[in-house]
């Protein structure tokens, strides 16, 4: 099981490099399918973010930087591999890193597909207490989140866990809730943007401006379903991002 500096990643397949990222609190078992169909292709280089699943530390303590720090070490982890360029795929906070990375280096990005991704934090409609408060008063829509949490990593660091994060980002919605969109031109790469209609976190208008300010954009939205779009709806997802990468 190969780790990084407490980064726990997986290594498969050959041909050009994809940096596979899953979603905050999940771990790239969550992605299996997806990177099954890839690594027929790609070399597929899928990786738990920091403290989450694999990797550590654990319980992390979030600030309102760790998006940008976390660019930095998958950027890191493309050098420590011997990476030049990679397609950069991620879910939720892992599309949202992914997207940054390309802002960052955009030399580094072959192409860029993300899903659950808006460029910014978009403050939830009951603000960020019930995510806080999460492993001990969950709402019903939090309700699977919240024993998901206390499975995977035990409720004491879940609890610290969930605290930390929702508390990040309620600071970066303080501060306007940028993550990438302000450097969204800056993107040169082509990058898909793949939004859910009834996404309650990442709503697909904003998606679409994203999209739209990124130069070589394309924004597709899928009905009927919400933020794991690779969970509810895999039968159009799956196909669409494999023509993607070999299109790129």
């Amino acid at each position: 099981m190969p780790f990084l500096q407490g980064l726990y990643y997986e290594d498969h397949g050959q041909g050009d490099a994809v940096l596979l990222l899953p979603g905050w609190a999940g771990s790239i078992t969550d992605l299996d399918r997806l990177r099954g169909e890839l690594a027929a292709g790609f070399r597929v280089i899928a990786v738990d973010l920091p403290g989450c699943g694999r990797s550590q530390p654990q319980p992390r303590s979030y600030t309102a930087d760790f998006y940008v720090d976390d660019a930095r070490t998958f950027l890191a982890l493309l050098d420590h591999l011997g990476i030049g360029s990679a397609h950069l795929v991620g879910f939720s906070d892992g599309g949202e890193t992914a997207l940054l990375m390309a802002a960052l280096a955009p030399g580094r990005a072959l192409s860029v597909v993300t899903w659950g991704v808006a460029g910014q934090v978009v403050a939830p409609a009951g603000g960020f207490g019930p995510l806080e408060r999460l492993l001990d008063e969950p709402t019903p829509l939090l309700l699977p989140l919240a024993a998901y949490l206390a499975e995977a990593y035990g409720p004491e660091n879940a609890r610290a866990m969930a605290k930390s994060w929702a508390g990040a980002l309620r600071t970066i919605v303080e501060s306007g809730g940028d993550i990438s969109r302000s450097q969204a031109a800056g993107i040169s790469c082509p990058a898909l943007l793949v939004a859910g209609a009834d996404d309650p976190y990442c709503p697909a208008q904003v998606v679409r401006e994203l999209a739209e300010a990124i130069p070589r954009g394309r924004f597709v939205e899928m009905p009927a379903v919400g933020h794991d779009v690779h969970h509810q709806a895999p039968g159009v997802f799956l196909p669409l991002v494999l023509d993607w990468l070999e299109d790129h």
